[in-house]
């Protein structure tokens, strides 16, 4: 069965599906409809008795450049992102969950998924590529989660899956980007390569892979996954998804959302990173 999609491409080509992100203009940044789109996708390559492997990269000058928090952060309060106080948690836990089990398909999907990063991989768009099996990735991409600062919660939480808690701490105490060769050397990523070798490197992957019966790469999956879910993921992933929207409404992240709105996005996120004092921050209680 096909589908027709708006934010993605998707084509089968010798047991390989490959599903492009397709916003270039918005360095594919995340719209409402993508998450569930990658969804659609996944399960229609599931579905696909001639698919072996899945293949998600980026159209244009990056893979994925997370949600896209301008039109978020500058829009009037009530409208996205964040809502009027009091808040309902509720309200962000549907919205946002929904959207991380949209992601996390390529996790459970019966048939290895491969990721392959330019550009960059930050914020909601590393969500989606760590939520992949193995990633493949330019050394001079960057990926990262600087919303982690202020205003954001990666609600995937696979950094701490992938690389370990004190390595997952170090990431998003911080929010810095690393590039693919930093990656790679903390297990982030399966491999870093030259810009001009990413193609044929991910290529060459998905050739190995896909020369294995389905049966097989099923079993050796699924039986990886379970470790991991037997850890717990289900239950970290809901409390990341209940912080992420607390983040947007603590008065942390009411004074960005104002400054956001005053003062413009990117001067906001100026102002978050410079290291002084977050003044929206409650001052310390006198005993």
């Amino acid at each position: 069965m096909m589908m027709t999609f708006e934010t993605l491409n998707y084509q089968v080509t010798d047991r390989v599906a490959t599903i492009t992100l397709n916003r270039p203009e918005r360095l594919n940044a995340i719209s409402r409809g993508m998450p569930s789109e990658i969804r659609n996708a996944v399960e229609l390559a599931n579905n696909d008795d001639l698919v072996h492997v899945i293949l998600l990269q980026g159209a244009g000058k990056a893979f994925c450049a997370g949600y896209d928090l301008k039109n978020h952060a500058e829009a009037p309060r009530g409208q996205t992102g964040t809502q009027e106080m009091p808040w309902d948690p509720f309200i962000d836990f549907q919205l946002m969950d929904r959207n991380t089990q949209n992601f996390q398909s390529l996790w459970r999907s019966y048939k290895p998924t491969i990721c392959k990063i330019h550009g960059y991989a930050v914020a909601g768009g590393s969500d989606i590529a760590l939520s992949c099996d193995l990633i493949v990735m330019a050394e001079d991409a960057k990926i990262g989660y600087p919303p982690a600062r202020v205003w954001g919660c990666p609600t995937t939480m696979m950094w701490v899956f992938r690389i370990g808690a004190e390595r997952a701490k170090r990431m998003l105490f911080t929010g810095d980007l690393i590039d693919g060769i930093e990656a790679e050397r903390i297990g982030l990523v399966t491999k870093a390569v030259p810009a001009d070798e990413l193609d044929a490197e991910t290529a060459k992957l998905c050739d190995r892979i896909k020369g294995v019966p389905k049966n097989q790469l099923w079993m050796q999956k699924t039986a990886i996954n379970s470790a991991f879910e037997n850890m717990g993921m289900r239950t970290t992933q809901t409390l990341a998804t209940v912080f992420d929207g607390i983040t947007r409404h603590s008065p942390e992240g009411l004074w960005f959302k104002d400054r956001a709105e005053e003062v413009g996005f990117h001067e906001a996120v100026k102002e978050r990173d410079s290291g002084a004092p977050i003044k929206g921050s409650k001052p310390p209680r006198n005993n």
